[in-house]
């Protein structure tokens, strides 16, 4: 098995992906409102600053930035994990692995962290998220998504409306090996 190795950096600033275990499921944007109570209580007992969000139907982007004495964001993700598969039915499909360590089968154990190095690699990464709907072919406008920072981030003047334009004729590549 691969030992992965988490940058666990008091105060610092991160990139996450994270995955519905099965990626054909809309779970994500069908419960958008019990994710953000999990979210909400996550960050009640344990407070962080959400840079910037999207929610697609199988999965989530988001960037945190974690107290100045504080690295750990995993405790974050357990807990806000947990919260949201508590609120679901349990009719999930559940591996043989999974069930033997008594696991729901919603999210993937694991999920992709980046360590924010610097302000030109945060915008990066606040951009993709805002982009991803538009990415994965959800609505042809950033500003047509619901579930975003984006529209936060409209009103605070980070970024004009109409933000990467219409992509309706775009051909959509966003950089990534295919």
């Amino acid at each position: 098995m691969t030992a992965y190795r988490r940058n666990f950096v008091p105060g610092g600033c991160f990139f996450f992906t994270v995955n519905l275990a099965e990626r054909r499921l809309t779970l994500l944007t069908d419960h958008v409102g019990l994710l953000r109570t999990a979210f909400r209580e996550t960050h009640r007992r344990h407070p962080f600053t959400i840079d910037a969000i999207v929610v697609l139907p199988d999965h989530l982007h988001t960037v945190w930035t974690l107290p100045e004495d504080d690295a750990d964001f995993a405790m974050r993700w357990q807990l806000i994990k947990s919260t949201f598969s508590r609120g679901l039915a349990r009719n999930e499909r559940i591996s043989q692995s999974r069930s033997a360590k008594g696991e729901r089968g919603i999210w993937q154990r694991r999920y992709w962290e980046h360590t924010i190095r610097d302000d030109v690699d945060f915008a990066r990464h606040v951009d993709y998220v805002h982009i991803n709907p538009v990415k994965h072919g959800l609505v042809d406008r950033v500003r047509d998504w619901a579930p975003s920072s984006f529209h936060r981030h409209v009103k605070l003047g980070n970024y004009p409306a109409d933000w990467a334009g219409d992509q309706s004729d775009e051909d959509r590549d966003y950089g990534e090996r295919g």
